[in-house]
C-alpha cells in the first residue's frame, strides 16, 4: 500500500519485497535480485519519457526478445510431448535450464571489488575466469541476457547505487579476450558519462514514471 500510494520509492519497494522473500546480503545464494529496467544501451541520449527505453515487464529477462520468445515455447512444447512421468530419466517441461540469480552471478556483478574479486577466484578454483566471460560491458550483459537461452540473470541493488562496483579500483589482471581486448572498467553506454553518471541515469530509470507505473509486472 506504501508504493501503491507514492510514499515509498521503487527501489525501497523492492527492498521490502525481497526482505518479505527471505532474499539478505549476508548469502550470495539469496542475494537480492533487482530488475534490468532498461533496454536501450546504444543511444547518445537516454529518454525516459520513450516506452521503447525500457524492458518489457511483462515478460522475464529471457524472454523480451520476440524470436527468443518463440524459441523458449517451442522447446516446452517439445518437452511436454517427450515428457513421461513414469521415467526417471524423463525432463519435466520448463522454459529455462538456468536461473535468474544465483551465487556464481552475484559474484559476476561484483567481482572488481573485494571481497568478491576472492570469492570469485574461490569459485573458479583458485583462478580468475576466461576473460571472455567476465563481466565487461553493460551492453554487451543485456544483449546476453535477451538472446543467450542459457543467460537469463536479473541485476543487483549495488547496480542502482554503487559506481565502485563499475571501475576495477584494485587495478586487478583480468585477461585480455580473444579479440585482444583487456578486461579494466566496465564499459558503459554512450549515455553515461563516467560510473557516477551511469548509476544517477539508472536510478533515476528505477523511479521514472514508466517504471512505476510497470513494475508490478515483474
Amino acid at each position: 500500500e506504501a508504493w501503491a500510494n507514492r510514499e515509498i520509492s521503487n527501489f525501497e519497494y523492492l527492498m521490502r519485497l525481497n526482505t518479505i522473500a527471505g532474499r539478505t546480503y549476508n548469502d550470495l545464494g539469496q542475494y537480492p535480485i533487482f530488475p534490468w529496467v532498461l533496454a536501450d544501451y546504444t543511444s547518445d541520449v537516454l529518454d525516459l519519457k520513450n516506452p521503447a527505453t525500457f524492458r518489457d515487464f511483462l515478460w522475464p529477462i529471457g524472454a523480451q526478445d520476440p524470436k527468443q520468445r518463440d524459441t523458449l515455447f517451442s522447446k516446452y512444447r517439445d518437452l511436454v510431448q517427450n515428457y513421461d512421468p513414469d521415467d526417471e530419466i524423463s525432463l519435466p517441461p520448463f522454459h529455462y535450464g538456468t536461473h535468474y540469480s544465483v551465487a556464481g552471478f552475484v559474484v559476476w556483478y561484483l567481482m572488481r571489488c573485494e571481497p568478491y574479486t576472492s570469492l570469485h577466484i574461490q569459485l573458479q578454483d583458485g583462478r580468475i575466469d576466461r576473460a571472455d566471460r567476465l563481466f565487461d560491458s553493460i551492453a554487451a550483459a543485456w544483449k546476453g541476457c535477451t538472446t543467450n537461452p542459457s543467460d537469463a540473470k536479473e541485476l543487483i541493488p549495488e547496480l542502482y547505487y554503487n559506481p565502485d562496483i563499475l571501475v576495477n579500483i584494485n587495478e586487478v589482471n583480468f585477461g585480455t579476450t580473444q579479440g585482444h581486448k583487456k578486461i579494466d572498467h566496465i564499459v558503459l553506454p554512450k549515455w553515461a558519462k563516467d560510473p557516477h553518471d551511469f548509476i544517477f541515469k539508472h536510478r533515476e530509470a528505477l523511479e521514472s514514471e514508466y517504471v512505476s507505473r510497470h513494475l508490478h509486472h515483474w
